[in-house]
């Protein structure tokens, strides 16, 4: 209109354009979370990948670990359950010899304290740590020249050994719930006797009581729109009667009801208010079920088997004392226990989040307000405020 060169046009593009970026709004974003992490290491929450920070500001459900996490891990005995055991002593001595001494977990921490020192006589030939699939301890020993094997393990697995009958096999199911009712984790127990054949000896009851802050920890992150569901390997009438004293609701679904072959419906998930009897390919299954009805969810875990949930949760989460795997998987890695570390952690993550979205507005309008004052500048009074060369400087 004004018939200016077609350099001044180019220059006056140029001016705008450069001006137009916010070269500083990448370096400040990350150095605001660069600071944050930095303090919520000071939390005691390791952050390991930056922008995970944005994820942990929009978390809306948390599947949280029982052991350890909402509950002490300290486990204590409780009265047995005797079935072809002759007395206590003898089942709790038989549960001793598959412990490990040298790496004991709670469970074996509590069955040694209560035993004592090992029975003179009785060697260790072969140890076959427990694992999550047949979940059991299985060792080998020799007394009196003589070799037995005794297990310790889920009631269920310790009765496949057994090939128990029907009428034995009912008998510990009751049992199992009785305790499982008064929030008792059972320990099935059995040995061999000398033609090699499994006698199931009987229960021992573990309780494991939640940790002081866990239900104030727990209502803090309902007010803060977290959503917290159980995920636990127990027995469901255990998981029922933990999550009913922390208030996370009482409908605790058994995963082998819930997930067969296929992917499972959302809707299921939605409605349950905390998992038992979980398998590891469970958790990954109740990650992805979740996200599908559009949730950012979070994922505690502690093992090898937790690795592939931690990495499909939105924000996985290595609790304090998990394994490498498990950490190099996770997001954030915990270094102190229980759930109160998660819940600050968040609050700190939104507080970042609130620093780089603030700064963002502020800059995005400052630029638009520049280009404003700018474009009107050079097409009404044909003059340039600033030059491309000021601009670069």
């Amino acid at each position: 209109f004004r018939g200016d060169s077609l350099i001044e046009t180019v220059l006056f593009c140029l001016v705008l354009t450069v001006a137009a970026i916010p070269v500083a709004l990448p370096a400040v974003l990350s150095v605001t979370m660069a600071v944050g992490a930095s303090a919520l290491a000071r939390m005691r929450a390791i952050v390991s990948r930056l922008v995970s920070i944005e994820e942990m500001a929009g978390m809306d459900l948390l599947c949280s670990d029982k052991t350890g996490t909402l509950t002490q891990n300290k486990l204590t005995l409780g009265d047995p359950v005797l079935i072809e055991a002759k007395n206590a002593r003898e089942l709790i001595e038989i549960a001793a010899l598959t412990c490990d001494p040298s790496a004991p977990d709670a469970i074996d921490n509590a069955i040694l304290d209560a035993a004592g020192a090992r029975a003179e006589g009785v060697r260790v030939v072969k140890f076959t740590p427990f694992d999550p699939v047949h979940k059991r301890a299985v060792v080998e020993f020799e007394d009196g020249g003589k070799k037995f094997s005794a297990a310790k393990g889920a009631p269920q697995a310790i009765l496949e050994l057994s090939s128990a009958d029907p009428k034995l096999a009912d008998r510990v199911n009751a049992a199992v719930d009785r305790l499982a009712d008064k929030g008792y984790r059972p320990l099935g127990v059995a040995c061999t006797d000398g033609s090699g054949h499994w006698r199931d000896l009987g229960l021992l009851s573990l309780f494991d009581p939640p940790r002081p802050d866990s239900a104030e920890t727990i209502a803090t992150a309902k007010m803060m729109g977290l959503d917290v569901r159980m995920v636990t390997g127990d027995h469901t009438a255990i998981a029922r009667e933990i999550a009913g004293q922390l208030g996370l609701g009482t409908n605790i679904r058994s995963a082998n009801d819930l997930f067969g072959d296929g992917p499972i419906s959302p809707g299921l998930v939605e409605k349950a208010d905390g998992f038992a009897e979980v398998f590891p390919e469970h958790k990954f299954k109740i990650v992805e079920a979740f996200q599908a009805g559009g949730h950012i969810v979070g994922m505690t875990g502690d093992g090898v088997n937790d690795a592939p949930a931690l990495k499909k949760a939105d924000v996985g989460i290595a609790v304090s004392g998990a394994t490498d795997a498990a950490r190099a998987a996770a997001d954030l890695v915990l270094t102190a226990p229980g759930l109160s570390v998660i819940t600050g952690a968040i609050e700190e993550a939104r507080r970042i989040f609130e620093r780089m979205t603030g700064y963002a507005t502020f800059r995005i309008a400052e630029t638009v307000r520049v280009l404003l004052f700018m474009t009107l500048s050079i097409i009404v009074f044909n003059f340039y405020p600033v030059t491309a060369v000021m601009i670069v400087l």
